[in-house]
């Protein structure tokens, strides 16, 4: 799918302020609002719109300890049933399959240094994982973020030689 330009200012103006609401987001992006409803149903259909929830800081609600982890599965225990066991975990925030010499790449978050020993602990059980390998997060440089890639989805591509 592509993001034109005013699908980047709407994705923009509902990101920076969640609860608009679509008339006056019309009325800020100068267009109508039949056309920011048109719009954001169909992004949140093809996907790109994945949920309006709220962004939750997860030091705010008392788990100020962000670490990753990478994990070493046997061979033959399968991606998907160890990402479900893992998924049981609440601690474990995201799991994604990598390339190298790990297999999965985790970030986990605690209540502390000690409470992150405790789901290492409940990481490592897991049926499947090998080996696991952690470290903590010591300052985020750079929140999550996908508006500046929104915003060059909407540009076109440079040609590259070859």
């Amino acid at each position: 799918m592509t993001v034109d330009a005013l699908d980047a200012r709407i994705l923009g103006l509902f990101a920076a302020e969640p609860r608009v609401g679509v008339l006056e987001a019309s009325r800020r992006l100068g267009v109508a609002r039949g056309t920011v409803q048109a719009r954001l149903d169909r992004l949140q259909r093809e996907g790109v719109v994945r949920g309006w929830g709220p962004d939750i800081d997860t030091s705010a609600i008392g788990y100020p300890v962000t670490a990753f982890a990478t994990l070493q599965i046997e061979q033959g225990s399968g991606h998907t049933t160890v990402a479900e066991a893992l998924a049981r975990i609440p601690e474990v925030l995201e799991v994604h399959t990598i390339t190298g010499a790990e297999d999965l790449w985790c970030r986990i978050v605690a209540r502390s240094n000690a409470d992150l020993q405790r789901v290492i602990d409940q990481v490592v059980i897991v049926r499947g994982i090998q080996r696991a390998s952690t470290v903590i997060a010591l300052a985020e440089q750079i929140p999550h973020r996908v508006l500046p890639l929104v915003d060059a989805a909407t540009k076109p591509q440079p040609h590259l030689p070859g």
